[in-house]
């Protein structure tokens, strides 16, 4: 027992530090975009595809990645999610060198399909090393790892990749046709350098998962594991609060800026000492030296950066109280935040909707364990199902953008107020059978 305890332990280990990685690469990948922009001379229709291209291939491909891991094993699938990720970086090399935006849609597709992979595997192994009752705990610990390596990539892009001056399309056109030349063949090797070294990284990273002895906790999956799967309720259910819950999430961090700025708040933190020195201490630079948007737009860190300590917390607490308690009443914060910030104005609206990050934080892993409890050697493609619905994030947010633009901003979130009530709904049903 001490033994198997060891092993799943070290396999726990090499779990997380993988969340880490993969969480520090994506928003290291996210930093070259305003250079992929310009090299490719970009429309905002265009670089709007990016985003499409990474939630299609989620939607495209989670199920069948639950398909494959069911016959390979979680091992063998976070070897091909990290060999399919480093493809797609190496792919970028040539799309920047000939700067064919459909091979770079191709590279982030193909990287976007790598994560897939991972996600598909790594979240259900996690689960499944140990015990149930543990399982929300620990995937609420792995993804605080994931959440750390977002929160510290943008520093890290920002200084290696974005540290000197990116040309606006204005100014590229401005130039001579040998300085543009020069120009763009010098941007190509600054998006190549730092793709071929991630790469690099990520075959390493791979190798090691070749070689690291990892416990086999899965044996052969049934054939009808689908049909099986579709008809069960719980699980059924729990994918619709993955699909609401990301939806919900990417909605309200989508349009923050613009909702702070709507409420007039870059002249308020710019009279306030406190507020202003926040911002700029985020910034980096004096207020007036940067737009209003920049202003508040400082102030997103707090949302995004709620998930890394709010998973912390949750790890912990998904270790004493039942999970689905704990879902229910994270549920309830984030609907009282949001009302909150519906009913009044100024830093008090600003702060309740930067709070719900901090309520978001638990909501993925606590679901996803919650609804792939009990189904064993059928979690693979239960982990297809629930990844697939990832998708929300593609859906619901131009959703509550067509409700801003016709009701404005506070009466548009009665659209995440549903999804939270709905998954304030799951956690207390799954309580009730608990």
């Amino acid at each position: 027992m001490n033994q198997s305890n060891k092993s799943y332990r070290t396999a726990f280990i090499f779990l997380t530090s993988l969340f880490f990685l993969w969480g520090f690469i994506t928003v290291l990948v996210d930093s070259l975009i305003p250079r992929i922009r310009e090299l490719f001379t970009l429309t905002y229709f265009q670089a709007g595809l990016v985003q499409f291209a990474f939630f299609g291939a989620y939607f495209v491909l989670s199920i069948p990645a639950g398909l494959i891991l069911s016959k390979i094993g979680y091992k063998k699938g976070i070897v091909l999610g990290l060999t399919t990720m480093a493809i797609g970086c190496l792919l970028f090399y040539p799309a920047a060198s000939y700067r064919e935006f459909s091979i770079f849609m191709l590279a982030y597709f193909v990287l976007a399909g790598g994560m897939t992979i991972l996600q598909v595997a790594a979240n259900p192994y996690v689960a499944a090393l140990g015990s149930e009752e543990g399982a929300s705990s620990r995937l609420n610990l792995s993804q605080a790892f994931n959440s750390l390596g977002t929160a510290i990539a943008p520093a890290v892009g920002a200084m290696l990749i974005l540290s000197d001056k990116v040309k606006s399309t204005e100014e590229i056109e401005a130039l001579s046709e040998t300085a543009k030349e020069t120009y763009l063949t010098s941007e190509a090797a600054a998006v190549q350098s730092p793709f071929l070294g991630i790469a690099g990284f990520i075959i390493v990273l791979a190798l090691v998962f070749v070689f690291v002895k990892l416990p086999k906790i899965l044996q052969k999956a049934p054939k009808e594991g689908y049909a099986q799967l579709l008809r069960n309720r719980s699980l059924m259910m729990g994918a619709f609060g993955i699909f609401v819950y990301v939806g919900a999430e990417v909605a309200i961090g989508s349009y923050l800026v613009n909702y702070f700025d709507k409420m007039g708040l870059a002249d308020m933190i710019k009279n306030s000492d406190f507020m202003r020195s926040v911002s700029e201490t985020v910034l980096g630079k004096s207020v007036a030296d940067v737009s209003n948007l920049a202003i508040v737009g400082a102030f997103v860190t707090f949302y995004w950066s709620g998930a890394m300590i709010g998973r912390f917390i949750g790890a912990y607490l998904t270790k004493v109280l039942k999970p689905a308690k704990v879902l229910s009443a994270f549920a309830i914060g984030a609907l009282l935040m949001i009302i909150i910030s519906m009913s009044t104005t100024g830093f008090v609206a600003m702060w309740s909707i930067l709070a719900v990050g901090l309520f978001n934080s638990i909501m993925f892993p606590t679901i996803f364990t919650l609804a792939i409890d009990g189904l064993d050697e059928l979690k693979p493609q239960a982990s297809g199902i629930l990844c697939t619905m990832i998708v929300g994030g593609a859906i619901i947010p131009p959703l509550y953008g067509k409700l801003t633009d016709h009701f404005g901003f506070k009466l548009a979130f009665f659209l995440v107020i549903l999804c939270y009530g709905y998954i304030f709904f799951y956690g207390k049903l799954k309580t009730k059978k608990a």
